[in-house]
């Protein structure tokens, strides 16, 4: 297989820039985050990509992040699937706070717990396991079939969605999936063996 998989996490959020739990609270992107969401396309198109297909989420942020990143393409008309599958992990309780005021309200050994480790959610919310539970089976029904097909297929989703795609493609644990960090508007571009498994992988930074 030569095609390939694109991952995006959205740009900068109204909500990131505010440093505020947002989870599927469904703010729009800043003016940073279209700059990050224009500079990603630009910078596949400077490979050479194109797209057959486009997995997003429910939400607005992503949304927008792939159509800005498929304007820069050439592509604004390309099939483009949207599922709450994709969308970021639920925050529950935190969500909308600012995360100092959620270290004083819980502690910040807490917040940190509930941010950091594999399967522990926050009240009322998801934890990044459980996260991967609702990613992992929209993959395999409806992403995978189409990179198995030959296609090239383009994700714009959030930092956890993603992560849990991450954690499968790269065969990592939860330990090591919940220390990997994703940069907003940063494309990661992989090729994938006749197995799933990843042959190539690589960020296109700015």
């Amino acid at each position: 297989m030569d095609n390939v998989l694109v991952l995006v996490r959205h740009g900068e959020s109204e909500w990131n820039k505010l440093n505020l739990f947002t989870g599927w609270k469904d703010p729009d992107l800043s003016d940073k985050g279209v700059a990050e969401a224009e500079r990603a396309g630009q910078l596949l198109r400077a490979q050479g990509l194109k797209f057959d297909v486009a997995f997003t989420s429910d939400l607005k942020r992503a949304q927008r992040t792939l159509t800005i990143m498929l304007d820069e393409l050439g592509q604004p008309d390309l099939p483009t699937y949207r599922d709450q599958a994709l969308n970021e992990r639920d925050y529950g309780d935190l969500s909308g706070l600012n995360k100092d005021e959620a270290r004083q309200r819980w502690g910040e050994k807490q917040v940190h717990v509930w941010r950091r480790s594999f399967d522990v959610p926050p009240p009322g919310g998801e934890s990044l396991k459980d996260t991967a539970e609702r990613v992992l089976p929209y993959y395999e029904a409806e992403i995978w079939p189409q990179l198995a097909a030959g296609r090239n297929v383009l994700v714009a989703a959030h930092g956890n969605s993603l992560r849990a795609l991450i954690m499968k493609l790269e065969a990592l644990s939860g330990d090591q999936i919940v220390a990997r960090e994703l940069l907003t508007g940063v494309p990661i571009v992989y090729r994938l063996a006749a197995d799933g498994r990843v042959s190539d992988r690589r960020e296109l930074a700015a």
